[in-house]
């Protein structure tokens, strides 16, 4: 494993971090109570003057107000926490960075991805932390979970379920699955190790028109493990029950249930015998967690505090919350595209639709295309598909079911993006190139199932009739010349040629190749720890 990156001006590990709390109400009055048992706690900040009442009674000597600007401007205070509606988390994260202070911002990190992106940008530039709350986490249960996963104690992972489920906290500034389901999305994503390449939501708005109060998403990885996330808020009781199923074992982790049966590991099996499958079933071990048992909040703060201190990016940092943010917007437009259902179809087709389809070209219902997109001559967007804003896919391209294509990206003519290929914001791809999907294709033998995912980072170029293979990683602004074979993970800003390709030197973001001394001619970015900037 390669260690975690280090922000340029790390600190030292034992340097006090004074933070302040921005909102201390329902949520945020156990961020208060924490920080300040974790003795990092400088000032609250919060709108109700009753809630600051409380605060100060609770917390003498610590600062409480109502005035943001005040917080902003201390210099005392290293760090902010955000724990207000989802609303106003870009805004708010935005102000805190531009002033210089690590954010810890409640989930979700916004509520849009291109708000989320915005922000990461931001906390990159000016050299600060930026966690977000995705809590679960760290919560010790899905910590010693993970491990067992990767260890391999249930076998190859096959299904994942989630069910968080309760009566209220109802909410009008964001629907259930925006409220509920980013935990669940965050710890899927982790164990499975890879972005999914089919996300469908179905959900039940009964409160209000617009709103969700039910949700059902289901997810397909590239690797064949499916998933899905039930969540409601209007249940008689509460659930919080992570399944995790391999092929040589179960794990639950139930929430609801004390320290000592939270995580049950289950030795159940599937046996073929003469052909058919026979379940086997194990006995339920709980898991022991008592030496390791940490309350879930104090271990996320902590783990911010860590994150603030050493430099070490957490693992909820921005680019994580960026993945889930990615989920829950394919989900939203899978919801709202049923929620037009059967009365407003024949609206829906009487309008002009937001993207452009050439007459030549096909969209299949089903395909999630984004607004401002254009499809040109004799291309095919099958169902499944996930296409972003405003990209251009020129001729004779198919985009398949299970393909994500990110927002601002150029697919140039005669491509194929099929199953298990990602591609983030702002990739060029150009002509002729080729994606494969799977490494050892034969006529005669259906291999599908044996698709390897590829994902192509933000900005990246890649040549015309260059070939990537399938299971590799092409990094962030990184350059693939024309006609290349890539048959390894290339690195952030690499320029590779060749075939096999191989490295010759670095590009800067802005397209243009860096000199000698890693200063790019056109606008003068200069390569420092490992990236452009």
């Amino acid at each position: 494993m390669t260690a975690a990156p280090v922000r340029k001006g790390t600190k030292k590990a034992k340097e006090e971090i004074r933070v302040a709390v921005v909102g201390a109400g329902y949520w945020g009055k156990n961020l208060v109570r924490n920080f300040h048992q974790l003795g990092a706690l400088a000032a609250v900040c919060d709108g109700s003057a009753a809630v600051r009442e409380q605060v100060k009674k609770d917390y003498p000597g610590t600062v409480v107000t109502d005035d943001l600007k005040k917080v902003l401007m201390d210099e005392k205070i290293q760090a902010m926490v955000l724990a207000t509606p989802a609303v106003t988390h870009s805004r708010l994260a935005e102000q805190a960075l531009r002033a210089g202070k690590h954010v810890f911002v409640e989930k979700p990190l916004s509520l849009t991805y291109g708000d989320g992106e915005k922000l990461v940008r931001l906390a990159e530039e000016k050299q600060r932390t930026l966690f977000v709350g995705h809590i679960l986490q760290y919560h010790p249960a899905v910590v010693r979970l993970r491990e067992m996963v990767r260890q391999g104690q249930v076998g190859r992972l096959r299904y994942i379920y989630s069910r968080r489920l309760s009566l209220g906290k109802i909410r009008r500034e964001e629907n259930i699955l925006w409220s509920f389901a980013p935990h669940d999305i965050s710890v899927i994503l982790s164990l499975v190790g890879e972005d999914p390449s089919y996300v469908d939501s179905v959900g039940s708005n009964f409160l209000h028109a617009r709103i969700a109060d039910v949700t059902m998403t289901n997810l397909k990885f590239p690797s064949g493990v499916g998933a899905h996330i039930f969540v409601s808020w209007l249940n008689p009781f509460k659930e919080q029950r992570l399944v995790v199923v391999g092929d040589q074992g179960m794990l639950v982790f139930d929430d609801t249930q004390p320290v000592e049966s939270k995580l049950v590991h289950y030795a159940h099996s599937i046996r073929w015998r003469d052909n058919v499958p026979v379940p086997e079933k194990g006995e339920g071990s709980p898991v022991d967690l008592k030496d390791v048992w940490e309350e879930p909040l104090r271990a996320e703060c902590r783990a911010f505090l860590d994150a603030v201190r050493t430099g070490v990016e957490p693992v909820t940092d921005g680019a994580e919350g960026l993945r889930v943010l990615r989920i829950l917007e394919m989900s939203q437009r899978s919801l709202e595209a049923k929620e037009t259902g059967i009365i407003e179809r024949a609206a829906e087709e009487a309008e002009e639709k937001p993207y452009f389809v050439h007459e030549t070209a096909i969209a299949e219902p089903g395909a999630i295309i984004g607004k401002g997109t254009k499809i040109w001559h004799f291309s095919k967007v099958q169902a499944g598909a996930s296409i972003g804003e405003d990209c251009n896919i020129g001729q004779n391209v198919v985009v398949g079911p299970g393909a994500v294509i990110g927002n601002r990206c150029k697919i140039q003519n005669n491509i194929s993006v099929y199953t298990g290929v990602t591609l983030e914001d702002g990739v060029f791809c150009g002509p002729s190139m080729v994606f494969t999907n799977v490494y050892n294709p034969r006529a005669e033998i259906p291999r599908m199932d044996e698709a390897r995912p590829t994902l192509v980072k933000r900005g990246a170029t890649i040549g015309a009739n260059a070939t990537i293979v399938c299971g590799y990683t092409i990094g962030r602004y990184a350059f693939v010349g024309a006609g290349a074979v890539v048959t390894k993970d290339v690195p952030d800003h690499a320029l590779v040629v060749g075939n096999p390709a191989r490295r010759i030197g670095w590009m800067c973001r802005c397209g243009e190749r860096l000199n000698a001394r890693r200063v790019c001619p056109a606008c003068g970015e200069k390569w420092t720890g490992g990236k452009v900037g």
